[in-house]
């Protein structure tokens, strides 16, 4: 898929995988979707290569080929594949409604029949998840504090984790709206602004820097963490 915009290893990395599935999968693979930052053009070091692996059924002997090659890409690449079946699709669309909507929206086919027109979560089924990952991210963020508030390494990293659930959440809550953004991170600093136009803007630039570095100005990290714990709760209850 020699692509510019991928690392030159995660772009041959995509190519051998595709080439092994195709072999070892044969008529059972319905499509290869590669979602997320590396759909996107938009990796970073610390990113994972993440794909869905659509199956017309999940045969065992033909899974067991694909063994070797998937620890390989997962050892070398970072890859993180979700094994589904096309049966299954519309299922998982409605319990995993963000995710699937995300995919959705952006996604590039590396193999097969693109299915993704097949991905149609319900607003209630979207409404419904969104309050569960905002919810989720409270509660898990509440922990990591509580954990690692001392040290400002550890912190940065809680920092950066925050921003895909948040983006995802709010990129969401404007599609619900009837408003959708151009991204994930442009739908969060768009409702951030609505909730209060001032309060938020230190609060996602360290989110930036934290997710695009890797790292927070000393004596931030605590704060910040608590403020997107406050984010987030400004959000569920929008």
């Amino acid at each position: 898929m020699a692509d510019s915009a991928l690392p030159q290893d995660i772009s041959q990395g995509l190519d051998a995988f595709t080439g092994s599935a195709k072999e070892a999968l044969g008529e059972d693979l319905v499509a290869l979707i590669l979602f997320g930052s590396a759909a996107e053009g938009r990796m970073r070091s610390t990113s994972d290569v993440n794909l869905m692996v659509v199956l017309a059924r999940f045969d065992v002997r033909k899974v067991d080929r694909l063994r070797e090659p998937m620890r390989l890409a997962h050892a070398t690449i970072r890859l993180e594949a979700m094994f589904v079946l096309e049966s299954e699709l519309a299922a998982a669309a409605d319990a995993f409604a963000v995710k699937f909507a995300d995919i959705r929206a952006r996604h590039r086919l590396l193999a097969g029949r693109d299915v993704t027109a097949a991905i149609a979560p319900t607003p209630a089924a979207m409404a419904a998840r969104l309050k569960q990952i905002l919810l989720n991210f409270i509660l898990r963020t509440r922990e990591r504090y509580v954990l690692v508030s001392l040290r400002d390494e550890q912190l940065a990293r809680v920092v950066a984790d925050s921003a895909a659930p948040l983006r995802a959440a709010a990129e969401i809550m404007l599609e619900l709206e009837g408003r959708p953004a151009a991204s994930p991170k442009a739908a969060l600093e768009t409702v951030a602004r609505e909730l209060d136009a001032s309060r938020w803007t230190g609060t996602l630039a360290r989110l930036s820097n934290a997710r695009e570095e890797g790292k927070l100005a000393p004596g931030t990290g605590a704060m910040t963490v608590l403020e997107l714990i406050a984010l987030a709760e400004a959000l569920r209850g929008r």
